[in-house]
């Protein structure tokens, strides 16, 4: 065979190769520990970016999911991710962060939150108006040891009354978007109320996901999104509309809306 065709052949299977190699690698996809955690932004069934994070990593020394809210020098809120960013130690990475509930003037939370097993809101069980109220709401919160579950508010009381809850982080909002593998009763699927939304689901596969819509959807669709695609047999709405934020560096989200708490995946270095 000729040489020139022989480098030409060469020069072409090395392309292919490199061609493939390329299909099959997840840009939208970036960090160093997939299994760990990820952040990846999705088309279907609407565009969306969700981040999780496998429970096993939480129980290391190297993972812990934490919420934020109040500089620990002033006590003013933090109000932005980049605020926050700016107070973690330097041995701290933030991996990804979330709005993580409703607020109110004065970006205090209006639910039920815990920060480090402290109280900062009592459980909110009154009726009112607006998406808190929607009832059945919920409470995503976890132990020290980040066993991460979101339980319906009036579970989650009689729980902690009976000494079988103790929260060391707790944030409640509403409405509850999936409770024991059901879709919120109150929700339609014709409705034509839709906003950039975001919620909270503990999921069949042993992952806690992160959802952020990348366009304006309804209560349904975000339901039937964490119930039937992700496999979270209990889902809560955190917020929407101006105040749906979300920090992925591995996928180039850096919201910089003002908001109240926050929740977030740090890992530590040392």
């Amino acid at each position: 065979m000729p040489t020139s065709i022989f480098t030409l052949l060469l020069s072409l299977i090395v392309l292919a190769l490199n061609l493939s190699a390329c299909q099959q690698t997840n840009t939208e996809t970036i960090n160093s520990d997939t299994d760990s955690w990820s952040c990846q932004t999705q088309d279907t069934p609407f565009a969306y970016s969700v981040c999780r994070v496998d429970t096993n990593a939480l129980a290391s020394a190297r993972y812990s999911l934490q919420l934020f809210w109040q500089s620990a020098n002033d006590s003013q809120p933090l109000l932005t991710f980049d605020t926050l960013l700016s107070t973690l130690p330097k041995s701290q990475t933030l991996n990804f962060a979330m709005n993580a509930g409703m607020y109110n003037e004065n970006y205090a939370p209006i639910g039920y939150s815990v920060i480090k097993g402290k109280e900062v809101k009592s459980l909110n069980l009154k009726e009112g108006g607006g998406n808190f109220h929607l009832l059945p709401n919920g409470v995503m919160w976890w132990d020290k040891a980040g066993h991460v579950q979101i339980t319906e508010s009036h579970a989650l009381d009689e729980q902690i009354n009976n000494g079988n809850a103790q929260p060391w982080y707790a944030t409640q909002s509403g409405p509850m978007l999936v409770i024991n593998d059901e879709i919120h009763p109150q929700f339609n699927p014709d409705s034509t109320s839709i906003k950039l939304r975001n919620g909270a689901g503990v999921c069949d596969d042993g992952s806690i996901q992160f959802v952020n819509t990348d366009v304006p959807v309804t209560f349904y669709q975000l339901a039937t999104l964490f119930k039937d695609e992700l496999g979270c047999p209990n889902a809560l709405f955190l917020d929407g509309g101006i105040a749906s934020a979300m920090y992925a560096p591995s996928i180039d989200k850096h919201d910089k809306k003002e908001m109240g708490v926050m929740v977030g995946l740090v890992e530590n270095k040392d």
